[in-house]
């Protein structure tokens, strides 16, 4: 069904075409930037061009717009940039199909979501637009990287990493779904590369205390996930000595305490301590487990419902507690990227262990009595506290607090193990094995080894590849283009090669928010004192699927950025807001379900504006959005019904609306109170609710004696124009423009609340009796406590429970309550 035009409404595809043009001339929300104003950055996760926009784009940026107005409205000087994540796999896949550049997929696809931002009414400062794949912007990601790399904050090292079979290329740990890709849910395998890493694990720490600057401004379920995944554990390194080896081998335990009871120590087999330990007489046995341990996947791994496998090595550890010779196994459940990849076994009390202990015969030794039960015969590993048993100086303690500080002391005594603290976090693997994306700015020198590209020799630009030329092969496409390959070593002069893998496109977005401060900027990614003007930024707005990946990036890059001296803060994203899924019949949408709504087909039936007031009212930001509950044709019959009350306003600009009708003004003023507050505060489904019921006490103002000549008709009108100026601005535009206001609506200053209109004239007291409640009655919000008695002991309900007893003592707290105690 279309929705026809009717006489009286607004036309909204007109509306759309005019006020996106005056917004394009005007430069409406261009910032002043001149001081005269408090500065506030509103920050949306930035687009993928995948394609045009969807309902969930629909939903997402319509929420940082409603933040983004309603600030202009209150007086600040606000910036809101847009730009694009231009780099990434999909790209390079389109070319490879349509046999073309990626560029081109990609920048078509950056001017088609372009048009449908703008004609979506969303408040950008389309000045400080940016893509990541510009030259002038990925010239600054290289600057950046080599920043990092002379810091030792990127580095290349060969291990096993996360494959993707279909992407051919490298994923981090982070971007491994159970077990699958990701991006294109394939099976993810492992295989060993040299890769580039950058050392997150140096701010693991600052990256766990500092979220205490994010409480109250972040959800509390978002920082719970990054608490997780750094995963901070207070333990103690031990070593192990070896026999035929000179070193130790280092293990990470977080109970030592429970040394006694380690029977035997398991190594990653894939990990390289592992080959290095093997003997001769077991290395055939070890290397045909070490390929079936290759084809098993990370969750496959840790899975506890599966039977462990593993092989001995041949070799012997000694026990640095109690000089026992214990046995080394390769078995698969350890992982290599797990500290040095080996661990200590302490069956007893770990139930991984123990079933690996059971299924190879190996000691068990209970040195924890927790509940009097021996996990040797129970089959079950026992955890928690209890007495020590077999523990040598600890039998007999029950106290786990001194238990393990006795051992780390006699550990450190020894020089075989310190107290430390490890976290969970592992290094970011940024390697990439594909085209579309910035080239890594190292050269690889046989003389000099490998060397940064100089800074003005930025940006080591990508070849021109294009369609099977950029198919996944196992390599980067980089590695064929010869040409492009070979260089100069900037060191020697000497031949050399170009590095061939390019960044993560997380690389690009860790630090696009600094850029926007500094839009054209060529000295540097950005002017510091631009970011000192600009950030942090004040509210960020996006999916709660970048919890830990983006999140946790763009958070290391700034703590990078600090100490480099280029920013002053902390913490670059002071608020966030992350917005829930749009949904259709109870599940995601998908064109194999045949449950996707087109947007673009939602607007053109009922208009940008009914389609963002649908998602800001259908409930809170960060609650999930069925489209099938949902009516768009509701919320135009509203934004047509608000428009017809502007139109009907018959009284001067200049009216004088203290002289209006003081009933509608009461509700004018409490409604401006009330929305002010539910924005503020994320609520904006209730902020919307709060216009609704002003629109519909204007509309009977109109209606009724009041009539549309009165000055608070007026007034109250105004202000619905302003409130829905931040949901659906088209219509408050024209609202505004009826009204016989200057343009733009946008412009105009958020009206303030008059305390004496927002007063309750009447509120419910509640009369209670020896703490029960006898009785509700309405009283002037002034009341005085005789005056509130007398009410009370007229009150029917409070004579019967008195039963003629009289009142003792009265408690007030008026004028909500007053408590009567009967003699």
């Amino acid at each position: 069904m279309v929705v026809s035009q009717e006489a009286g409404q607004y036309d909204k595809v007109q509306a759309q075409e005019k006020w996106q043009a005056f917004w394009e001339e005007d430069e409406t929300f261009r910032p002043r930037d001149d001081g005269s104003r408090e500065r506030r950055y509103v920050l949306d996760m930035f687009p993928y061009p995948s394609g045009d926009l969807h309902m969930g784009h629909a939903e997402a940026y319509a929420m940082a717009d409603v933040i983004a107005r309603y600030w202009r409205l209150k007086g600040y000087d606000v910036m809101h940039p847009i730009g694009w994540d231009s780099f990434g796999l999909p790209a390079e896949n389109a070319a490879i199909k349509a046999d073309t550049h990626p560029a081109t997929w990609t920048y078509n696809n950056i001017e088609t979501q372009a048009r449908s931002f703008k004609r979506y009414g969303l408040s950008f400062d389309w000045s400080r637009r940016l893509h990541t794949s510009d030259e002038d912007y990925y010239k600054w990601t290289q600057w950046l990287f080599t920043r990092f790399y002379e810091r030792g904050l990127a580095y290349r090292k060969d291990s096993f990493v996360n494959w993707c079979p279909k992407d051919q290329t490298v994923l981090a740990n982070e971007q491994v779904v159970d077990g699958r890709c990701e991006r294109c849910k394939t099976e993810v395998t492992k295989r060993k590369l040299n890769q580039w890493y950058f050392k997150i694990t140096e701010y693991a720490e600052q990256l766990l205390d500092d979220m205490t600057q994010l409480e109250g401004g972040w959800p509390d379920h978002v920082l719970a996930m990054q608490r997780n995944w750094i995963g901070r554990s207070e333990g103690a390194h031990v070593d192990f000595r070896v026999e035929g080896r000179g070193e130790p081998i280092t293990v990470f335990t977080t109970r030592p305490d429970t040394l006694f009871g380690a029977t035997f120590m398991v190594v990653a087999p894939d990990a390289p301590l592992a080959a290095e330990l093997v003997t001769d007489e077991q290395r055939p046995a070890f290397e045909t487990y070490l390929e079936q341990v290759k084809k098993e996947t990370e969750i496959e791994r840790q899975s506890t419902e599966r039977v462990k496998t593993g092989v001995w090595l041949g070799r012997s550890a000694i026990n640095p507690v109690n000089g026992e010779e214990i046995p080394i196994w390769a078995a698969d459940y350890v992982l290599a990227d797990y500290g040095t990849g080996a661990i200590m076994a302490v069956p007893a009390h770990d139930q991984r262990d123990l079933d690996f202990a059971r299924q190879y015969g190996l000691p068990v030794r209970t040195v924890i009595d927790v509940d009097g039960t021996d996990p040797a015969d129970t089959g079950i590993a026992t955890s928690g506290d209890g007495a020590y048993v077999n523990s040598g100086p600890l039998t007999g303690l029950a106290d786990k607090a001194s238990g393990v500080a006795r051992i780390i002391a006699q550990l450190e005594a020894d020089g075989l193990g310190t107290g430390t603290i490890q976290y969970r976090l592992r290094d970011w693997l940024l390697s990439r094995q594909r085209f579309w994306g910035c080239p890594i700015p190292v050269v690889h020198c046989d003389t000099c080894g490998e060397v940064p590209v100089p800074d003005d020799q930025l940006p080591v630009r990508l070849p021109d590849l294009r369609g099977a030329a950029l198919a996944p092969k196992g390599t980067s496409p980089l590695a064929a283009a010869t040409d492009w390959v070979a260089t100069t070593c900037p060191t020697c002069h000497g031949p050399a090669k170009r590095d061939t893998d390019t960044m993560d496109t997380f690389v690009d977005s860790s630090w696009y928010f600094f850029r926007y401060c500094s839009p054209g900027y060529d000295k540097g990614p950005f002017d510091p004192e631009d970011v000192r003007r600009w950030m942090p930024v004040a509210q960020y707005v996006g999916g709660v699927e970048h919890a830990i990946l983006h999140l946790l990036y763009m958070r290391f890059f700034s703590k990078v950025l600090r100490d480099m001296g280029l920013v002053d803060f902390d913490e670059p994203m002071l608020r966030l807001l992350n917005q829930g899924q749009v949904i259709n019949q109870g599940k995601a949408m998908s064109k194999s379900l045949g449950n996707g709504v087109d947007l673009g087909k939602q607007i053109d039936e009922y208009g940008v504006d009914a389609v963002r007031l649908t998602m800001v009212f259908a409930g809170p930001p960060e609650d999930d959005i069925d489209w099938a509950d949902l009516s768009p044709a509701s919320s135009l019959k509203f934004l047509q019904r608000a428009y017809r009350i502007a139109s009907d306003v018959a009284s001067p600009v200049n009216a004088d609306v203290t002289a209006g009708d003081a009933a509608l003004r009461k509700v004018t003023h409490k409604s401006i109170a009330d929305v002010s507050m539910l924005i503020e505060s994320g609520r904006f489904n209730v902020a919307v609710a709060r216009v609704m019921e002003l629109v519909n006490a204007t509309r009977k103002a109109i209606d009724g004696a009041t009539g549309p000549a009165d000055p608070a008709v007026r007034e109250a009108a105004t202000f619905v124009a302003q409130a829905l100026s931040v949901v659906a601005p088209y219509v408050a535009e024209e609202m505004w423009e009826v009204l016989g206001h200057a343009p733009s609506v946008a412009s105009s200053a958020w009206p303030v609340a008059d305390p004496a209109l927002t007063a309750d004239d009447t509120v419910t007291m509640v009369v209670q009796i020896q703490g029960k409640i006898r009785a509700k009655i309405d009283v002037p919000a002034a009341i005085a406590e005789d005056e509130a008695l007398a009410l009370a002991l007229a009150d029917a309900g409070v004579q019967r429970s008195l039963d003629g007893r009289e009142v003792a003592k009265v408690i007030a707290r008026l004028p909500k309550m007053l408590s009567l105690v009967p003699r």
